[in-house]
């Protein structure tokens, strides 16, 4: 079995307070995107999980959310030892703030899942999802949808603001470099209340834009970017160019390092990877993609 596990983008993300758990409370506007890495799925002989993968810096040991999602489809599934082989096409870059590793787990719980005949229903593989990661629950449904909780508790759009992104061709762009996300969270949580949007802030900016979707400056909101922004300047400078010189809207994904512009059909596709290539240089990574 061979399936696409997409990357996401955040288009809206505030982060809104520390729980008493550790986490943090947020609310986002998430969706994949109709791009991402490739996982195959074998059926061995012998019981028991095995990960390569196509990336030599991702580790294929147990701390992989692949193997970590398996074991824990098998002590849900039951029945007798599996024996599965995943082998990863890992395109989505690490340290990007694209969630390539919660698509993984999701991808490899959608497999194994498939090929038992299905015996967990959607509300158990979401339960299982969210134990793996605040963002996993978001790759169960493609497209756009809201996030809240620590990422775990998503929702619909309204159809006008669901319809205004789907499809949208948008540009994902990621420097040489990554941000570590528990970097980005201590950072927030060292300067704390202050960086926080708090909860009834987030939601009225949230319902501005459902109330008028073509309104994109009130969509693309990133309090993480304030921290990422002090330390990796090269960020914010991009970004300041392509809304001057292209009138892109565009912001960071995530915890970054990448960064995102919804392009338009008479968009200068060309100048505006010149532009980015000449800000980073050639390592940059380009991707045009939709959102699904």
């Amino acid at each position: 079995m061979r399936l696409t596990s997409p990357a996401k983008v955040n288009l809206f993300l505030a982060i809104t307070e520390r729980r008493p758990d550790g986490f943090h409370n947020l609310l986002s506007v998430a969706s994949t995107l109709v791009w991402g890495d490739e996982i195959e799925v074998e059926v061995k002989d012998s019981p028991g999980f095995e990960l390569i993968c196509s990336h030599p810096e991702v580790p294929t040991d147990e701390s992989n959310l692949v193997l970590r999602a398996a074991r824990a489809f098998q002590a849900r599934a039951g029945g007798r030892p599996l024996g599965v082989r995943f082998i990863l096409n890992k395109v989505i870059p690490v340290g990007a703030g694209l969630g390539g590793g919660s698509g993984n787990a999701v991808a490899a719980l959608r497999a194994l899942n498939a090929l038992h005949g299905d015996p967990l229903d959607s509300g158990t593989l979401a339960e299982i999802a969210s134990s793996l990661g605040s963002d996993c629950v978001l790759f169960l449904s493609p497209g756009p949808l809201v996030m809240r909780g620590r990422g775990e508790k998503t929702s619909p759009l309204p159809p006008a603001a669901e319809a205004a992104l789907r499809g949208k061709p948008i540009l994902i762009f990621k420097p040489g470099f990554g941000i570590n996300t528990a970097w980005a969270y201590r950072e927030m949580e060292a300067r704390a209340p202050a960086l926080y949007l708090p909860p009834e802030a987030a939601e009225a900016r949230l319902e501005r834009w459902t109330s008028d979707p073509e309104q994109w400056a009130e969509l693309l909101f990133n309090n993480m970017e304030t921290v990422a922004f002090e330390k990796y300047v090269a960020l914010p400078t991009l970004l300041a160019k392509l809304r001057t010189q292209f009138a892109l809207p565009c912001g960071m994904s995530g915890s970054g390092s990448a960064c995102f512009a919804l392009l338009r059909e008479d968009t200068d596709r060309e100048a505006v990877a010149t532009c980015i290539r000449d800000a980073w240089g050639p390592e940059a990574l380009l991707i045009e993609s939709k959102i699904a």
